[in-house]
């Protein structure tokens, strides 16, 4: 349940942080509107993850690291940002980091 709960939340951060370019400056209400509730649930869906005792370091990495991972991504698909292979190297390591922390147990 954590597990799915977290993938909620890299989801609904996603979702914000993409609004967020969108809102220009929070000067369009109705994108302003998405980043609000987008940030409020995706903290309260994590906040959830935690007290379902998945380890703090592990679950704020997955949660930034693949939200990190997730909007470099969209830039470059949807919002005309280039994607260098120096940038798809960066991502690739976030990803490393975010498995290796898996890897080390303690959830």
């Amino acid at each position: 349940m954590a597990w799915l709960l977290l993938a909620l939340a890299i989801a609904t951060e996603v979702l914000a942080t993409s609004a967020l370019k969108l809102s220009n400056g929070f000067t369009h209400l109705g994108w302003t509107l998405l980043v609000a509730a987008g940030y409020i649930t995706s903290f309260t869906l994590l906040a959830q993850v935690l007290k379902l005792h998945l380890d703090m370091g592990t679950a704020y990495a997955v949660w930034s690291g693949a939200g990190t991972a997730a909007i470099a991504l969209i830039g470059a698909a949807f919002m005309g940002e280039t994607l260098t292979p120096l940038k798809i190297g960066g991502i690739l390591l976030i990803i490393g980091g975010v498995v290796v922390l898996n890897l080390a147990g303690g959830h």
